[in-house]
């Protein structure tokens, strides 16, 4: 069961990360989706899209699907990310991040994220990352 909303999420971030990219499409049970519409300022020389916009998107993208599980936590930080680049993302389509936690516990949380030129089945990138929750037991 998720904790809150894609609208929650938002205004959340808003207060917290707001130079965040990306909007959220939709929340459920450990995944979250995104879509980032991508502009010449995610551009890379050879109009690609690049790698910084790609791992962005997908580390904020893995950071909604976790807050959708556990509740407004500003200090849930990622602690390792790891991306594959696999083929060229088209730079006059939108970014579209599918996130999926493959493990959520106490002090830690791993997913993986699919990164795709809008309306293209194969994936232009793929992200695994962990992210360190804090210490609640206050």
């Amino acid at each position: 069961m998720t904790m809150m909303t894609a609208s929650a999420i938002e205004d959340f971030l808003d207060e917290v990360f707001p130079q965040r990219s990306g909007t959220i499409e939709a929340v459920s049970e450990m995944r979250a989706t995104m879509s980032l519409a991508v502009e010449d300022e995610h551009l890379r020389p050879g109009a690609s899209v690049s790698g910084p916009t790609l791992m962005g998107l997908a580390d904020v993208c893995l950071y909604v699907a976790i807050l959708a599980q556990i509740g407004p936590e500003p200090m849930a930080v990622t602690s390792d990310l790891h991306c594959r680049f696999l083929r060229r993302p088209r730079s006059d389509r939108d970014l579209i991040a599918n996130a999926r936690i493959l493990k959520l516990g106490r002090r830690l949380a791993v997913g993986e994220v699919l990164l795709f030129s809008s309306g293209e089945d194969e994936p232009v990138a793929v992200v695994t990352a962990t992210y360190v929750l804090p210490d609640n037991d206050d």
